[in-house]
């Protein structure tokens, strides 16, 4: 099992018993580089927020909906670059995600339109 199995694994046993149903743990942090892996209950959103420069998120098990400009239904195993634009996450079943981000680019905010 890998580092990141093994950290998903725990994140989702801990948004379980958890009273927001959320945790996350960031596991690289390295200039504008940060992936984060976040697990939540089904039925837990993350509420609408900016889009930083870049990201994307690459779902390691359940099943989560990502709402912003368009409603985006992402499934295990499928990786999906995030718009420039405000949007929110939904856990649709218990769900854990590796969350990559490039954040504090010169010249590039965060888009928040």
């Amino acid at each position: 099992m890998s580092i990141v199995d093994q950290k998903a694994e725990q994140l989702l046993q801990a948004a379980l018993a958890a009273d927001n149903g959320r945790q996350a743990k960031l596991l690289v942090n390295d200039g504008p580089l940060r992936q984060t892996v976040i697990a939540l209950k089904a039925g837990t959103r993350l509420q609408e927020h900016n889009s930083p420069p870049a990201a994307s998120l690459f779902l390691l098990s359940g099943r989560v909906t990502v709402t912003g400009q368009e409603v985006t239904e992402v499934e295990e195993g499928e990786l999906v670059a995030l718009t420039h634009h405000r949007h929110s996450v939904t856990a649709d079943s218990d769900s854990v995600f590796l969350l990559t981000t490039v954040t504090g680019v010169e010249g590039l905010d965060s888009h928040s339109e």
